[in-house]
């Protein structure tokens, strides 16, 4: 189970606020695009499923994963996530012919584990590709060993931005983040929904 606290920063202004009070932490910055998968009969979204494949760094790594079961309440997300890398030209090939994901499973762990859990008899029909979205993460080695990721997330209809923490005690994770923005004058709220959930929405949060 993946524990997160998840912060909603209203706009651009205040995540470059943010982005400046965290520069003295800052490891490292990563430019995703990020694609997700269902079964062409919404088999995995019909059991509340996700399958993303996500690009690093002009293709530099390729990560593919399912999640499930996920909740989000108070700003803590919760959610069962199984996670594998994979060569970066499966997962394009995959991107440009979601039915490749099928003859995947002969080398990744998490495509066998949908066919077996999601398909019937270890077969699923077909796969069709969502769509997805681009987003640029900057990863800082935060205080008391907690690791932060600063999202800025790009819709096709507009922008979003967040700031992360994973997790074994999220109520203290909070209780720390929440000071620093507040110590730092940034104005902030609790996420409401998981970047996918904006996504398959069609629109950003009021």
């Amino acid at each position: 189970m993946e524990v997160e606290v998840k912060i909603r920063l209203p706009d651009a202004h205040a995540h470059q606020r943010l982005s400046d009070a965290l520069a003295p932490y800052h490891l490292r910055t990563h430019l995703q695009e990020n694609l997700f998968f269902d079964g062409a009969a919404g088999e995995l979204s019909s059991r509340f499923a996700v399958l993303r494949i996500r690009f690093y760094d002009a293709d530099a790594r390729c990560v593919i994963s399912l999640k499930a079961k996920a909740s989000l309440v108070g700003g803590v997300s919760r959610v069962e996530e199984d996670e594998e890398d994979i060569d970066p030209a499966l997962g394009r090939a995959c991107a440009a012919d979601p039915l490749r994901l099928a003859d995947a499973a002969a080398s990744s762990r998490i495509m066998r584990r949908v066919l077996e859990e999601f398909g019937s008899e270890g077969k699923m029909g077909s796969f069709v590709c969502l769509g997805g979205f681009r987003n640029v993460r900057a990863v800082y080695a935060w205080k008391e060993g907690l690791t932060l990721e600063l999202d800025e997330t790009r819709y096709d209809f507009g922008t979003s931005y967040e700031v992360e923490c994973e997790t074994t005690d999220p109520e203290k994770a909070k209780e720390l983040l929440e000071s620093f923005l507040k110590e730092n004058g940034i104005p902030y709220s609790y996420s409401e929904a998981s970047k996918f959930a904006v996504f398959r929405a069609g629109k950003l949060l009021p």
